[in-house]
């Protein structure tokens, strides 16, 4: 598994009212040229969540997009303090990190005690977002998944393709996750910082990284769009999807193998008191 490491800088300055201290949520969104979607999909997210009546964010992350997404995102900026652009950088050219380079910034931009994703392609329902925040405090649930199993229309090829996927996951990582490809999830920001992003394709094992890590994960039936504008990001066949994602679940799980949990105390000179310190996460800037 490549190692992949990226940068982020927040594009401009944020309104008081965006941030800081209370704030509940923050939406994140990683876009590599996404200029046909960008605009509608802020004001969907604007109206799904601004009714909610709580603190909020939306980061849109820039993945090295070569068209106007990023210009895009700052004209929508000057009426709206609660959105927020970051930048990759060392972007290779032409190209972008990936999802999961982009999720991890993304997830150490965000300032809410919540985090939920989505992709910028409008596929995904920012619609359902409301209806998983409110799972997760009934549930009281660390992490909601999306599903879109009941409402995709995929050909039989993908469809055999997704079973096998969800086999291998199964026998070599525990993985019982139906749609662990769905963006679409709600979770506590402890999770995004803890999670492994920085290795190139770790998004596919969100959910299950999750649950491995001793949080509770929930699943629920979600909608899913047919992409207006653009093209699709991602490969099509077995050897730019199915054999790189095998190969994955093997370095996830040799990973899993040789994690250790970290407890500490700290010591004081002779005759103080030792004081406990939480289990100690590696968090990579």
């Amino acid at each position: 598994m490549d190692r992949s490491t990226a940068h982020a800088g927040n594009e401009a300055g944020s309104d008081a009212n965006a941030g800081g201290p209370g704030l509940r949520l923050s939406v994140v969104a990683p876009a590599h040229n996404e200029e046909g979607n960008i605009a509608p999909l802020v004001d969907e997210v604007e109206r799904a969540i601004g009714p909610l009546g709580i603190a909020w964010e939306f980061v849109v992350v820039d993945d090295g997009s070569t068209d106007r997404t990023r210009e895009i995102v700052l004209g929508l900026m000057d009426a709206r303090p609660w959105l927020r652009c970051v930048a990759m950088q060392n972007t290779p050219p032409g190209k972008g990190n990936g999802q999961s380079a982009a999720f991890h910034a993304g997830f150490r931009a965000a300032r809410g005690e919540l985090i939920a994703v989505l992709d910028a392609d409008l596929q995904n329902d920012p619609a359902d977002l409301p209806a998983m925040l409110r799972k997760l405090e009934a549930e009281d649930a660390d992490f909601v998944q999306g599903d879109r199993s009941r409402v995709r229309q995929d050909g039989f090829v993908r469809r055999a393709g997704s079973s096998v996927g969800r086999w291998f996951r199964r026998m070599l990582l525990g993985d019982t996750i139906r749609d662990t490809g769905c963006s679409l999830r709600v979770f506590r920001r402890e999770i995004g910082l803890a999670l492994p992003l920085e290795f190139k394709g770790m998004h596919r094992f969100i959910p299950a990284t999750a649950r491995h890590l001793g949080y509770t994960v929930v699943e629920m039936p979600v909608n899913h769009r047919p992409r207006a504008h653009g093209e699709t990001k991602y490969g099509a066949g077995v050897l730019t999807r199915a054999l790189p994602g095998l190969i994955d679940c093997f370095a996830v799980r040799w990973m899993r193998n040789r994690r250790r949990a970290v407890t500490c105390d700290a010591v004081e000179t002779a005759g103080a008191a030792s004081t406990a310190v939480p289990a100690a996460e590696e968090v990579h800037a």
